[in-house]
């Protein structure tokens, strides 16, 4: 029997000090629309005794998070051994323009943006939301003839960082692109 292969993400679900402050924030900063509420005593697939309050936001194309307020849980932390800029959630906007305008628009809501970061391909910008997750925004700029040769070159890196792990150089054109652009030529 073959594996199955998803149809998509049907939602991705985090932790969430505050289950109104982040609704609220997510629609206030990112334009997302709050769309479903699930709230229970006891956890459905387990059975033991926990209410929480599980909230939904349409974050566009289908996509949506999800959010779960945990009340009777210890304060949420994160795992000390994992730098912060690791895990993010990373959301595509439709413009170079539409990023920087993004970004005016969180800094006017007195958040802190850094960025835009240049990846050769796309331009983000990264801010956290009122929980401590990481939010990245990300503008496709790459060519067609870009992204194949990434797709190319990515199960060459792969094998070369399973056996070195060291940075293999298969895409160091990128980084080549976005000096460039900044004129560090």
């Amino acid at each position: 029997m073959s594996a199955v292969k998803p149809a998509g993400i049907h939602h991705v679900a985090y932790r969430c000090n505050d289950a109104k402050e982040t609704v609220e924030w997510y629609g206030r900063m990112l334009g997302m629309e709050y769309t479903t509420a699930f709230a229970e005593d006891h956890v459905p697939s387990t059975g033991e005794y926990d209410p929480y309050m599980h909230v939904f936001l349409d974050a566009g194309n289908g996509n949506v998070l999800a959010f779960f307020e945990l009340p009777n849980q210890p304060g949420m932390g994160r795992d000390a051994n994992t730098p912060e800029w690791v895990q993010h959630l990373a959301f595509r906007v439709n413009s170079e323009a539409d990023l920087m305008a993004a970004k005016a628009h969180i800094e006017g809501q007195g958040v802190e943006v850094l960025g835009p970061t240049h990846h050769g391909i796309f331009k983000s910008i990264y801010f956290f939301d009122p929980n401590g997750h990481r939010i990245e925004l990300a503008a496709d700029i790459g060519t067609q003839d870009q992204y194949d040769e990434l797709r190319r070159v990515a199960p060459l890196m792969l094998d070369e960082w399973s056996q070195t792990k060291t940075a293999p150089r298969h895409a160091a054109w990128l980084h080549e692109i976005a000096r460039i652009e900044h004129g560090h030529d």
